[in-house]
């Protein structure tokens, strides 16, 4: 029997690089969690609190703060990678939350492409221009887990590396959410290739990449099936629809990826949700951070 409808906890971009900010980074995007919201209004005060946090966090240090990619997180040209985790984590303190207990991190790698399919090779031109095969990316995600309040990772390996992806989720998969997007395009048949091989642990979910309703809800039966989490997930060049809000309560999916808190394509499903709440009134559940990921490490 289907869960009853559930809220969903967003997962929100606060810096994009990649091809959605111009590869002024390699990663596509750090996103935050608001964990210790108790309802989904709660959630979006946070996120829009954070999100005017790394703003100022990145005027603070001259940085662009202006300027934001596809999704409406926040483009600035910096050091490397590992900067916008830590603009990220700054941006938290200056609003008072404690990093893994009220706000975390998730990561979009976007892998695919930065990999060199004929080599099996990872290059990233913003950290040293250095050349990394699968086990060394791993290692380099595996210290970001260790050094940084990370509890989701997208794509962190190519579309096809499913090796490198059972290898990345048997490393980190019991503390991380291992997130197939380029890995699963929403399809029954490579999520179940996914499953077989053990190859990640949840499991992106958009209606407009696998083309149908009835195939969406397909791919979010199985996953349920397989213990595997999903996330309801807009995409680039979106509209103002609001249809995967209503699917991500509706199938109590229990978490959403909308994009940043930027721009009315963005903003009309995040006030969409606020009417939901409101109908669904004070008996409506709520997908919170314990639920989904546990209690914090």
């Amino acid at each position: 029997s289907p869960d009853p409808p559930t809220l969903p906890l967003p997962m929100v971009n606060m810096i994009s690089g990649g091809l959605h900010a111009g590869r002024n980074l390699d990663i596509q995007d750090v996103l935050i969690v608001p964990l210790s919201a108790r309802s989904y209004s709660e959630s979006l005060e946070m996120i829009v609190a954070m999100y005017r946090g790394v703003g100022e966090t990145l005027r603070c240090h001259g940085l662009e703060s202006a300027l934001v990619g596809d999704e409406g997180g926040f483009g600035p040209k910096l050091r490397d990678n590992e900067q916008a985790l830590e603009v990220v984590v700054e941006a938290m303190h200056l609003r008072g939350l404690v990093p893994g207990k009220d706000v975390a991190i998730a990561l979009d790698i976007a892998s695919s492409h930065f990999h060199d399919g004929a080599s099996g090779q990872y290059r990233l031109r913003a950290s040293g221009d250095r050349t990394f095969d699968r086990s060394a990316l791993i290692e380099l995600l595996a210290k970001w887990v260790r050094s940084y309040p990370i509890v989701s990772i997208e794509d962190g390996l190519a579309e096809d590396d499913w090796e490198g992806w059972t290898d990345l989720t048997n490393r980190l998969g019991d503390s991380v959410q291992i997130l197939g997007d380029d890995l699963f395009t929403t399809q029954v048949s490579r999520l179940q290739k996914g499953i077989e091989r053990k190859a990640a642990n949840a499991v992106l979910i958009k209606v407009n990449q696998v083309g149908t309703l009835s195939e969406t809800l397909d791919a979010l039966a199985l996953a349920r099936k397989q213990g595997y989490r999903a996330v309801v997930s807009a995409r680039s060049g979106e509209t103002e629809d609001t249809t995967i809000a209503d699917l991500a309560v509706a199938t109590a999916a229990g978490q959403i990826k909308i994009g940043s808190v930027a721009r009315s394509e963005r903003l009309a499903k995040y006030n969409h949700l606020l009417r939901i709440e409101e109908q669904l009134g004070e008996g409506g559940k709520f997908a919170n951070g314990a639920t989904v990921f546990g209690q914090p490490r």
